[in-house]
């Protein structure tokens, strides 16, 4: 038995990717399955890369954001099952297979899967953050939310919960929409075999500039919903242990280096080795997915250097919030 799925996909100035995520699609062996791509006014060749796949175009006359185009693409859809998924994307031979299985297993509930261990361009930022999300993503059977990078939901599930926010921030809309979804009594599941590889083209630069936006706006949404120290997806416990571990460590370290008293450094060195044992998960993912030398980059990366991203973007995103609470006064 199979189920007809459309996979969505919004697209803006896609071009660098498009060409490869729909070329997977259509290599995929499931053989029920549409394609919508829905373009948000792209000013580059994407649309002529789209064009030459066999899949529907919808082009909006404005940008409008990726909320608008996946809700678009769901409109126009005709599969009972949607798959969205994103332009930097790219879908294994069984990914639509998986997610039709889970489908059926399922049909009242939200499905999620996640990026595959190793991202598509396998350079070290890039599977760092690809590791890093899908072990996020999938420690919980439950999720507190889906990411729309990899999301299976019905189409009737869908329109009864009035799709994604079309008025929100430029990320989270997927959250936002999670989070109604649960208020309205639908479930919430992870698949771990659902599993697209993510183009990240993520240098260290790339990297910090990611964890910083997604920590700003993450930060001034928990603070909005008062939900701060939430185990959210990536914005997990371990992430903000992580980033608080940082913030102690350093200063026990400026102390001792002013005072010179080794209960500073003992301290520093407390507060480091219990960061690791916190986070031994997901350092222990670094090591399985690539290796002992990628391990320990990972998680030298991911204890010293990562973690001033985030707090940056959480500075930035409560100052946010504070001057949106002041407006509102």
């Amino acid at each position: 038995m199979s189920v007809r799925i459309s996979v969505v996909i919004p697209n803006h100035n896609g071009s660098a990717t498009i060409g490869t995520c729909l070329q997977s699609l259509f290599s995929s062996r499931y053989p029920a399955f549409e394609v919508v791509v829905v373009d948000d006014c792209s000013s580059d060749s994407s649309v002529d890369i789209i064009r030459s796949f066999p899949c529907r175009l919808i082009r909006l006359d404005r940008h409008t954001g990726a909320s608008q185009a996946r809700n678009a693409g769901a409109r126009d859809s005709s599969g009972a099952a949607l798959l969205f998924i994103d332009a930097d994307c790219v879908v294994q031979e069984d990914t639509l297979a998986r997610a039709a299985e889970a489908f059926l297993k399922s049909p009242d509930c939200v499905i999620g899967g996640s990026y595959a261990p190793v991202a598509y361009d396998d350079g070290f930022y890039s599977t760092f953050q690809s590791v890093f999300i899908n072990y996020s993503e999938l420690k919980n059977r439950e999720p507190d939310y889906i990411a729309s990078h990899a999301m299976v939901i019905g189409k009737e599930v869908f329109v009864k919960n009035g799709g994604f926010p079309e008025a929100f921030m430029p990320i989270l809309e997927d959250v936002a929409f999670s989070h109604r979804l649960k208020r309205n009594g639908v479930r919430l599941l992870m698949d771990s075999s659902i599993l697209v590889r993510h183009i990240f083209n993520f240098d260290l630069r790339g990297s910090l500039q990611n964890a910083m936006k997604k920590s700003k706006y993450w930060t001034g949404y928990s603070l909005q919903n008062s939900d701060i120290t939430r185990d959210s997806g990536t914005a997990s416990h371990e992430l903000k242990i992580n980033a608080a571990s940082a913030c102690l460590f350093l200063f026990f370290l400026l102390c001792f280096m002013t005072f010179r008293e080794s209960f500073f450094l003992l301290s520093a060195a407390i507060i480091g080795m219990t960061n690791l044992v916190l986070n031994r998960k997901l350092i222990q993912a670094f090591f399985r997915v690539k290796g002992r030398s990628f391990g320990i980059r990972a998680t030298l990366y991911y204890c010293l250097i990562y973690p001033w991203a985030v707090i940056a973007g959480g500075v930035s995103g409560t100052l946010l919030y504070v001057q949106s609470r002041r407006a509102a006064l």
